[in-house]
């Protein structure tokens, strides 16, 4: 992979500077909540991430024969938080892990 590449994905692997200093409090209640489609599940995100419902159904497709007993959506899931996007702070997985360092993570 050329130099360019490298530095222009290291972002990917470590983004320790983006820790914040404060220990924050656990997020608690998301595992009683019920399992639904991934449209619906990324519904509320539609205003906050950049075309999320294209990345959705591209995940989806390629989703649909899923290993290890995952279902479609559970795998398309996995497939849409490792997506990039260009600019790649538009990608769900860093709009994602910037709102989970807010204080006020709500």
């Amino acid at each position: 992979m050329p130099v360019d590449n490298l530095q222009n994905t290291s972002h990917r692997f470590s983004d320790v500077a983006e820790e914040p200093c404060i220990m924050l409090a656990p997020i608690e209640g998301f595992n009683i909540q019920p399992l639904v489609a991934l449209e619906k599940a990324t519904e509320p995100l539609h205003n906050i991430v950049p075309r999320l419902q294209t990345f959705v159904h591209v995940a989806k497709q390629r989703a649909k024969h899923p290993a290890d007993g995952l279902s479609v959506d559970e795998s398309a899931s996995i497939a849409l938080y490792t997506m990039e996007w260009e600019p790649h702070t538009e990608s769900l997985y860093y709009i994602l892990n910037q709102t989970l360092r807010n204080e006020d993570r709500k």
